[in-house]
């Protein structure tokens, strides 16, 4: 019997060939790490829904930024969890030069000059109904929500964010809040668009963390369908990328990531600009909760999930396993 000559096992019979021929690996250099703020001093808060992970004080928050600095991590993306009797209808909070997503920009940056900030620009944190734009008779103002998030953008780079992150999928926002840090002399802070951010049952734990769900109502939608995208759709996607690079994105966000990995890799083919995947808070709890109950190993399904995400195609990763993974990677 002839066997072929080619014979692709030659390349998978040991750690080092296999190292050499490897087509995906992934680095420090590709994670953005979400952190949680919240009012007070002292607090490192666990959070039920995500074993081992925080809401963190501004002392508590620079205590962080050092530690993953000296780890290798040098972005991250930060969220706040506002009071409940700082949360309106109108997002006054959010433009608030005071404010505690404000404090801890300039917290991040004295400590960390060199750490990367990208910030959240949305309305939810700072809801009373807990939705990403302004509320009236049941539906989310697009235009009028737009304007604020424009006024928002300004106030992260002011007080010193380098990219500012809509994640709201309002129509238009990209394009008002470009024109804004341009008339503010704002030129070089970016934006990283959540572009393709779809109406995902995987928030869950996040909504927990930051006390963002929507409230149960009459007069407020019941969910956020109608302004992030239908997971059944894929097209969709594309328009939406397409449309807020000509607005002037700078980077783009496919969220949530396994689930999508069909849209990254779409997205991938279609476009060069940087590509950024946010692995999410349930996909985070789904692992968690499977190695506490001894079905699943925890270091080889996370990095096989990473893995699985770069090679889609993204060029970054928001993840909360980004500690995890880079003790791993050595």
């Amino acid at each position: 019997m002839m066997y072929p000559f080619q014979r692709n096992r030659r390349l998978r019979g040991s750690a080092t060939i296999r190292s050499l021929v490897r087509e995906t690996s992934l680095s420090p250099d590709d994670f953005l790490v979400p952190l949680f703020v919240v009012e007070g001093k002292g607090i490192k808060e666990g959070i039920p829904s995500m074993p081992g992970y925080f809401r963190l004080s501004l002392d508590e928050l620079e205590k962080e930024a050092k530690n993953l600095w000296n780890m290798g991590l040098k972005a991250v993306l930060l969220f706040v969890k506002v009071p409940e009797n700082l949360k309106d209808n109108s997002g006054k909070e959010a433009i608030n030069p005071n404010g505690l997503m404000q404090l801890a920009i300039k917290k991040v940056k004295d400590c960390c000059p060199d750490m990367l900030v990208m910030t959240d620009v949305a309305l939810d944190p700072y809801s009373v109904y807990g939705h990403d734009g302004i509320v009236e008779n049941g539906r989310i103002l697009n235009d009028e929500t737009v304007e604020v998030l424009a006024e928002m953008s300004v106030s992260h780079a002011i007080a010193g964010a380098d990219f500012v992150a809509p994640s709201d999928m309002m129509d238009g926002r990209i394009l008002m809040i470009r024109e804004a840090l341009e008339e503010e002399g704002l030129t070089q802070t970016g934006i990283m668009s959540y572009s393709a951010k779809y109406a995902s049952a995987f928030y869950g734990p996040f909504r927990d963390a930051l006390d963002s769900a929507p409230v149960n109502k009459a007069h407020v939608p019941k969910d956020k369908k109608s302004y992030q995208m239908d997971p059944a759709n894929r097209l969709e996607a594309l328009r939406e990328v397409h449309m807020d690079i000509e607005e002037g994105a700078d980077i783009i966000m496919v969220k949530p990531g396994l689930c999508y990995l069909d849209i990254v890799r779409d997205i991938r083919n279609e476009v060069d600009v940087p590509l950024a995947v946010y692995q999410v808070s349930g996909e985070y709890a789904m692992l968690k909760a499977a190695v506490e109950k001894g079905w699943l190993e925890h270091d080889a399904v996370m990095l096989e999930q990473l893995t699985a995400i770069k090679r889609a195609g993204a060029n970054m990763i928001a993840s909360y396993f980004a500690k995890d993974a880079v003790r791993l990677l050595g």
